[in-house]
């Protein structure tokens, strides 16, 4: 066999214009969907069966298992879904994926969908430029369309013809003669070439030009796909690595039904794959598993109109070549028709067990609980899952999280502002209070900087929008973590001043601190359930806003009059309305994320509060 080393880098670029093709279609589809991918939530979480049906219409809509699994995971890692709840998606997204298989199946031995795919590139590019981000994604979604069948079509081109070198041929069918063992190793060789590529659709793709043109049999083909469904496993598995411990439970849970699927249906391979020739034939096909008899007969007596159907140039006229075009067509049905079968039993089988997958990734991955002042981020952990759409939805919840360890740091400081100086109390809340202000920074720096790394991916414009609000958002709670610092800072210099507060001093920090405290709660709240904020949430954080000023204005008054009148002395009138001045300054910053949530609410085209109008 005359196949030289750029015939094979060919070849490897042949895969790559299809993973590419996969990866924008899927993309593109995930941009015109936009938040809608995230309003399915709702379906996910009502039960098992509404989870398997969401698993199967995300896989569909993005034309990828990997993909929608990632998107799980995500979920998962965002804390939007329970690992139960996600077992169910997983479990449909695995019957979801054989939409792909019919589509490369049907598409390239039924109809030439190769020769529209170029024309279909005349269309997608110019739609590209479009003002509408809904067309520019469309665009988008057809290149990738195309890129898709052009790889399809240079792969056909492009694999060695191992017919053309006996060696080869004989040393492949002597490992078809093994049994099982046949079968264990080619499931192997689809589960290792899976995981290099990482796509099952490529593998698929591969083997099933190489069973059409007779150089595999069936059953053997059978058996790669198989190992291709255990082998798309560790793209969830990777993304999950930079995830939570929930993530990774969820990535476990695929890999499990993965392995015990094919666990059962090894047990029974041989009868399965004759269940699957009698399906086929059952349609009006013809037996797939007849592919290579009828393969080495037409080259035995027919070599040219072999090589013409080689070369993609039909039978001609001969009838032992349509016969062989007729096979083709019956084994990319038969391979579809496995992974359909085998998708739809492995599913109606494991989903009386999705507990019991539970408690195994329970078992396995257990939880670790770290002291509470210790740096981690909860949901997001130093990489992106490969859905840029759904990150935001990680962030979100790191953002809550990023809030309510903000919120104890200003508990600390209420409580400190009450403190004797010159005790071990004092001494560790303070030191405290200061390792809280140095996480707030480091939180604020990692959340900042996976917002900025998502908005450069394939995003909606809807969707940077809301990246350029949560960008703000993060600000403005650092800034609260600043100013509760610097209230402990404040006390730490009236101590070693050697100066006192009176009681009615404390009674007034008191109370504006629990003004403060009140409107703290509140944004929490309202961040924690951002997409459902009313107008009238916004009204009384913003009537909060106003309360804290007045008092504070109050304050300042009667903190001269005090003065004046040798309530205390300047000194301590001084440090007593720094920290006044700088609680108010921290209700500053929780109405300016109440500001950011308003745009949240603007952005849903509802009615918009401003200070202004209240």
């Amino acid at each position: 066999m005359d196949y030289s080393f750029l015939q094979f880098l060919t070849l490897l670029g042949a895969v790559g214009v299809f993973l590419y093709g996969m990866k924008v279609m899927s993309e593109g589809l995930q941009k015109v969907a936009g938040d809608r991918l995230r309003n399915i939530i709702s379906l996910m979480t009502r039960n098992r069966f509404f989870g398997v049906l969401t698993g199967v219409l995300i896989t569909v809509l993005v034309q990828s298992s990997s993909a929608s699994t990632v998107m799980v995971v995500s979920f998962v890692n965002a804390g939007l879904m329970t690992l139960a709840q996600s077992m169910a998606v997983i479990f449909g997204a695995n019957l979801g994926t054989t939409a792909t298989s019919w589509l490369i199946a049907v598409g390239s031995f039924k109809f030439n969908i190769y020769a529209f795919a170029v024309p279909i590139m005349a269309f997608a590019v110019p739609m590209l430029f479009s003002s509408k981000g809904s067309v520019k994604s469309l665009g988008e979604f057809l290149i990738g369309f195309a890129l898709l069948f052009i790889g399809m079509e240079q792969i056909s081109l492009s694999v060695p013809d191992l017919k053309s070198s006996p060696e080869i041929f004989a040393a492949l069918q002597g490992y078809t003669q093994m049994g099982y063992w046949s079968y264990f190793l080619f499931l192997m060789v689809g589960l290792l070439v899976t995981m290099v590529v990482q796509s099952s659709a490529a593998t698929f793709a591969v083997v099933l030009i190489m069973s059409s043109k007779g150089w595999i049999p069936f059953d053997m083909s059978c058996a790669i796909v198989l190992g291709a469904c255990i082998g798309t496993t560790i793209t969830p598995i990777l993304a999950s690595l930079s995830g939570n411990i929930a993530a990774k439970k969820a990535a476990l849970g695929h890999l499990l039904f993965n392995i015990f699927g094919a666990m059962w249906l090894f047990v029974v391979f041989g009868p399965f794959v004759d269940l699957i020739a009698w399906i086929t034939k059952q349609f009006g096909l013809a037996d797939p598993t007849q592919l290579m008899t009828v393969s080495d007969q037409l080259q035995a007596t027919e070599p040219q109109t072999y090589n013409n159907l080689m070369q993609g140039a039909g039978a001609g006229g001969s009838e032992l070549g349509a016969r062989f075009v007729a096979l083709q067509f019956a084994v990319s049905f038969g391979l579809s028709m496995f992974r359909t079968v085998y998708n739809i039993i492995n599913l109606l089988i494991m989903i009386w067990f999705t507990d019991t997958y539970v408690k195994i990734c329970d078992f396995v991955l257990r939880s670790r609980h770290k002291e509470d002042e210790e740096f981690q981020l909860v949901y997001i952990k130093g990489g992106l899952l490969q859905a840029a759409e759904l990150n935001i939805s990680q962030a979100e919840k790191e953002i809550i999280v990023y809030a309510n360890r903000v919120d104890r740091m200003y508990d600390m400081v209420r409580e400190f502002v009450t403190l004797k100086s010159g005790n071990d109390d004092y001494n560790k809340l303070f030191s405290r209070i200061g390792k809280y202000e140095e996480i707030s920074d480091r939180m604020e720096i990692e959340i900042a900087n996976y917002l900025n790394h998502t908005s450069e991916g394939r995003l909606s414009n809807e969707s940077k929008l809301r990246i350029s609000v949560l960008m703000s958002i993060v600000g403005e709670i650092e800034s609260i973590a600043d100013s509760c610092n610097n209230i402990a800072k404040t006390i730490v210099r009236k101590d070693e001043a050697h100066v006192e507060f009176i009681a009615q001093q404390y009674e007034a920090i008191d109370k504006m601190m629990g003004l403060v405290k009140e409107a703290l709660t509140r944004m929490i709240e309202n961040l924690s359930d951002i997409e459902n904020i009313t107008a009238s949430d916004l009204v009384r954080n913003f009537n909060k806003e106003r309360e804290i000023n007045n008092f504070r204005n109050l304050m300042r008054n009667e903190n001269i009059e005090n003065i004046n009148n040798h309530l205390y002395e300047y000194q301590s009138g001084i440090f007593y309305m720094d920290v006044i001045c700088e609680a108010e300054k921290l209700g500053d910053y929780i109405i300016n994320v109440v500001e950011g949530m308003e745009q949240q609410m603007r952005r849903r085209a509802t009615t918009a509060i401003t200070p202004s109008d209240v």
